[in-house]
């Protein structure tokens, strides 16, 4: 006669396992290594902060990368198959977030660098034919709602990569390619200026970009939404 086996028996847990939250915040979190949680931006120099920036600019630089237009393959290849309405999403998240600005860090540049980046911000150089950074960024450099960026909280090396892009063509926007228009006529120096004094500037404790029609923009940009 076969005695029977008593066979080991295993508890069966009563928890369900938790899932994550579906927000937009859970969803952009393969964005926050390289901009931070809330789009704050990180220790990387070339790495942008994201959060505040208009809807509108946000949305179109996410359109840029998808189509190619903007050029950075971790970032084509992230929005690749993305459909538009879920990249404003994105973007109507990262608008709405609003961390402080970091302070500014002392410049090593010299004070005449810093000068010729004044004047080129706040005034441009008529002589050159360029424009102030402040007529289409606004006199506080904070943009304009919908898609004018704020030219606060950035280093000098991204402001400088971003204005040598668009001065070598390797940077574009929807026709008329305003910044490509302007960056043309800045030279090297000039780009250096810009950068070193534009991340010297402080930010006011309401940083975020003015509303739309708060000044009339200097000439046609094309990446401007309707």
């Amino acid at each position: 006669m076969i005695s029977a086996v008593a066979l080991p028996t295993f508890a069966v847990s009563s928890q369900t396992l938790t899932q994550p939250p579906d927000t937009m915040a859970a969803r952009v979190e393969a964005c926050t290594p390289c901009h931070g949680n809330k789009g704050e931006g990180t220790s990387d120099v070339y790495f942008p902060r994201l959060a505040g920036k208009p809807s509108g600019y946000l949305y179109n630089q996410l359109l840029a990368f998808r189509s190619g237009r903007r050029k950075y393959p971790p970032m084509n290849y992230l929005l690749e198959f993305l459909p538009d309405p879920y990249l404003k999403d994105m973007a109507d998240y990262f608008a709405s977030q609003h961390p402080p600005l970091p302070t500014p860090a002392a410049s090593d540049a010299s004070a005449d660098v810093l000068k010729r980046g004044a004047a080129l911000v706040t005034h441009g150089d008529v002589a050159a034919q360029i424009p102030a950074c402040a007529s289409c960024h606004g006199p506080a450099l904070l943009g304009m709602e919908p898609g004018i960026p704020g030219l606060l909280g950035l280093r000098p090396n991204y402001v400088s990569a971003q204005l040598g892009g668009w001065r070598y063509g390797t940077r574009t926007a929807k026709a008329p390619d305003c910044m490509q228009q302007v960056a043309a006529k800045l030279t090297e120096a000039d780009v250096t200026a810009v950068a070193a004094y534009l991340a010297t500037r402080p930010a006011p404790a309401n940083a975020a970009p003015l509303p739309k029609g708060s000044y009339v923009l200097p000439f046609a940009c094309g990446s401007e939404p309707e």
